[in-house]
């Protein structure tokens, strides 16, 4: 079934790929940011079961923090002061997540309201001091090694393949994976869809996840969430499989999408950081401890505020966050 691209999102399509946004008020660089390098990685050692065992496991952050624009001489924090200004890697197209507000201009979400306290650490305020480099799938990784972004925050899932190449920081949301489907689909599960065209960003643990858990489904990529979407309403992909997350802001976008109950995978975001940075990391720790900590005893975190906003009306009432593990 073909079907016509409803006009918001449309719009907001044209948005995000013509770059007609405020970029000012968002830093973003109006020349897109050059891809990252198509070639394949170099083969690394499989993980063993200790390392897979303690793949969430990040490193332990200092007991305080230092003040903001009081960063310690010779680490990375202090080089990111000088500098002026945090360097991240998003995206402009997950809403909720992180997408570009039409209105506005703005970049907002989830993932960058974790962006947003990382540089609040380190300068005061975010205001001025917070670059957002809108980056793909497959470029978070090689533009972290090559060290063109201080972090990424690009509902990216914590591995141990990945750690070989980078750093994360502690968990900071569980996501899981799940497929969407047009509305009028009887499909109920992955194995209902056997034969179907199913779209996954490229570079991503979904389309990773996708193959493996049907290996009859003849999958299809695109570098981002909207590359998906658009092949989707064109009819080019029978259905989209993805992080919850990120499916939920699909939904909303196509009345004549679902998002089927079945949930595939578990997939716990964290802050991408480059491997070297490990004072860098604790840092980030420190930050995202403080946002999980409520102000007072009756008050609300500055991390359950963020989801309430973003998240918590598609994806339901969560108590806590996730707990943090460290023992790198």
């Amino acid at each position: 079934m073909k079907k016509l691209i409803p006009l918001a999102v449309a719009t907001a399509l044209l948005l995000t790929a013509c770059g007609n946004g405020n970029y000012a008020a968002t830093q973003i660089p109006a020349e897109p940011e050059a891809p990252a390098s198509s070639a394949a990685p170099a083969a690394t050692v499989p993980c063993t079961a200790a390392e897979k065992a303690a793949e969430l496991e990040s490193y332990q952050p200092e007991p305080t923090l230092p003040a903001p624009m009081q960063m310690t001489p010779g680490t990375t924090m202090k080089t990111i002061q000088d500098r002026g200004r945090l360097i991240a890697g998003v995206s402009a197209d997950s809403l909720h997540l992180g997408s570009r507000n039409p209105i506005s201009g703005k970049i907002e979400g989830f993932d960058i309201d974790m962006i947003k306290a990382v540089a609040k650490a380190i300068f005061g305020t975010d205001v001025g001091h917070l670059e957002l480099r809108v980056i793909s799938s497959p470029q978070r990784i090689p533009l972290l090694e090559n060290k063109s972004v201080d972090i990424v925050a690009r509902n990216m899932t914590i591995n141990c393949e990945r750690w070989k190449r980078i750093a994360f920081s502690a968990e900071y949301y569980r996501s899981g994976q799940k497929t969407l489907v047009q509305r009028d689909s009887t499909a109920t599960k992955l194995a209902d869809l056997s034969g179907k065209t199913i779209c996954a960003p490229a570079g991503s643990t979904s389309l990773d996840n996708l193959k493996k858990a049907n290996p009859k489904i003849k999958p299809v990529t695109a570098d981002t969430d909207t590359g998906c979407l658009v092949l989707f309403q064109q009819g080019k992909a029978d259905g989209i499989s993805g992080d919850d997350t990120v499916l939920a802001g699909d939904a909303a976008q196509d009345p004549y999408a679902k998002v089927l109950n079945e949930r595939i995978s578990d997939e716990p975001y964290g802050l991408g950081i480059n491997k070297d940075n490990v004072d860098f990391v604790r840092f980030v720790n420190g930050v995202l401890a403080q946002m999980k900590t409520p102000p007072t005893p009756e008050g609300v975190s500055p991390w359950m505020l963020s989801y309430n906003t973003w998240l918590g009306t598609d994806l339901g009432k969560l108590t806590t966050p996730p707990t943090p593990a460290y023992g790198r």
